[in-house]
């Protein structure tokens, strides 16, 4: 039996990682940084990978919410260039606040 799939920020590497039974399965990278609009620290998750052997057993989503998660308890704003993170938060309106207002257009966040 397997145990349940682990996410943790590895940020000497700039990427959350997703692991079952001890070997890595997926990433998301991002890159943190000081905004210079003044939403304060930034989160830009730039990629999302899931290693073939893993597909389809819902790890990246699984990864998204983690890391997600991990943003707001950090009180990181998130720019979501990855198509993956981006598509996520758009089906899940109650991470869209994560985004900052005058930012959601430019990812098609808007409703």
């Amino acid at each position: 039996m397997s145990d349940e799939p682990d996410v943790t920020d590895v940020r000497e590497r700039h990427r959350y990682e997703i692991r079952v039974d001890g070997e890595t399965a997926g990433f998301a990278e991002y890159a943190v940084r000081k905004d210079p609009h003044g939403d304060g620290e930034t989160i830009a998750f730039v990629h999302t990978e899931v290693d073939d052997a893993h597909a389809g057993q819902g790890l990246a989503g699984k990864l998204a919410r983690a890391a997600l998660d991990d943003a707001r308890a950090r009180g990181l704003a998130v720019l979501p260039f990855c198509p993956f993170i981006r598509g996520w938060i758009a089906k899940h309106p109650d991470y869209v606040d994560l985004v900052p207002a005058r930012r959601r257009e430019q990812f098609d966040l808007v409703s």
